[in-house]
């Protein structure tokens, strides 16, 4: 019986070991990413003319919003041929570099997430939009994973803290900001119910012009850990969803919305989209 009860107590120390490994390996890949190869092959891109160039940029090292990735591939197609635009797609950050990224008119993080580029292509992008380009963060884009200084002042003027975890999903209602400017709101309503992963950040964005806000006293942003219970820094009842920032002779939009393949069938949101960039083309 004791030899009996030792295996039993082995195997389940080996069971809570082996948990525990795969669920802080998990965390340390969402908050870090896993090494990566850095691809710096300029691509052979025909720009088309008499359109505006938009590049949409998804390459994922920690967590993949893959889903939501897929979907959003169509949309921005669509989009693009609605406005006579054009779109191009890839995960290749070899498209980084000084004499590509100035043929583009905006350049989109589409839930990139972690370590992406490399110190060079860093360099070039945040050349490309303090001299006048525009970038557009969608959801990931905005988490703690990137470890840029520059990307993440310059995008968020924030700290991405957390998201809920009990429920993950929730349905809400996001509002128009009343100053926001017009060419970012056009053909909204001034509010509409959507459901999403509510990022939670330690502040309200500096030196930034809210587009959309949720009523944070309205959502439950427990997150997975237990000090991380209640906690909305502030955020409360005006709670940021999208913004914009300048910087430099340049601008950058985010949102935090944007986690499932779902977000891309609320018309609300691909219009908020489609209406930001307009303005970046402006």
């Amino acid at each position: 019986m004791r030899k009996f009860g030792k295996r039993i107590l082995g195997t389940l120390l080996g069971v809570l070991l082996v948990s525990g490994a795969t669920i802080g390996l998990f965390f340390y890949k969402i908050t870090y990413g896993f090494p990566v190869s850095y691809e710096t092959e300029k691509p052979n891109i025909q720009f088309p003319r008499q359109k505006a160039a938009i590049l949409v940029f998804s390459k994922t090292t920690a967590f993949r919003h893959s889903e939501s990735i897929r979907a959003s591939q169509a949309i921005f197609n669509q989009l693009a041929k609605q406005n006579n635009w054009f779109i191009y797609q890839t995960e290749a950050g070899g498209v980084f570099n000084p004499e590509q990224l100035q043929q583009f008119k905006a350049v989109i993080f589409n839930n990139a997430t972690g370590r992406v580029l490399n110190e060079e292509q860093q360099q070039a992008l945040s050349h490309y939009v303090e001299e006048g380009g525009t970038l557009l963060g969608i959801h990931g884009a905005g988490d703690n994973s990137h470890h840029w200084p520059w990307y993440e002042q310059s995008l968020l003027g924030t700290h991405f803290s957390h998201h809920p975890i009990n429920p993950q999903f929730q349905k809400t209602t996001v509002y128009l900001e009343p100053t926001a400017s017009l060419a970012l709101t056009r053909n909204l309503p001034p509010a509409w119910e959507h459901q999403d992963e509510w990022y939670v950040f330690t502040g309200q964005p500096q030196s930034a012009q809210v587009v959309a806000y949720i009523n944070g006293n309205k959502i439950i942003p427990n997150g997975n850990m237990l000090w991380i219970r209640d906690k909305n820094f502030g955020m409360g009842n005006y709670h940021p969803v999208a913004w914009h920032r300048a910087v430099g002779k340049g601008k950058t939009f985010y949102t935090a919305m944007g986690h499932s393949q779902e977000v891309w069938q609320d018309a609300s949101f691909v219009r908020l989209l489609e209406n930001a960039l307009q303005w970046c083309l402006n």
